[in-house]
């Protein structure tokens, strides 16, 4: 959890590239449009492994950040 904490800044920037490129318009966003937009798991338009990839590397700095985030509210609370 430490780790989580100390962080949060690269993880910030993590987030603002790897995250957001090719940053018009962010890759992440495309395919979560296309997960909500339900065509991403059946049709001729289903999602491949390299699609979830996709997913799983633009995603996972902002999954990062905002369990660093998260977790640094909880404990800046509770020393309060």
């Amino acid at each position: 959890m430490k780790t989580l904490e100390k962080n949060w800044k690269l993880f910030l920037l993590a987030s603002l590239t790897l995250g957001l490129a090719p940053f018009n318009p962010p890759h992440i966003v495309g395919k979560i449009k296309w997960i909500l937009g339900g065509n991403a798991f059946s049709g001729p338009d289903a999602m491949k492994a390299m699609d979830y990839f996709d997913v799983l590397l633009h995603g996972s700095p902002w999954v990062l950040l905002l369990l660093s985030l998260i977790t640094l509210a909880i404990n800046k609370s509770k020393r309060a």
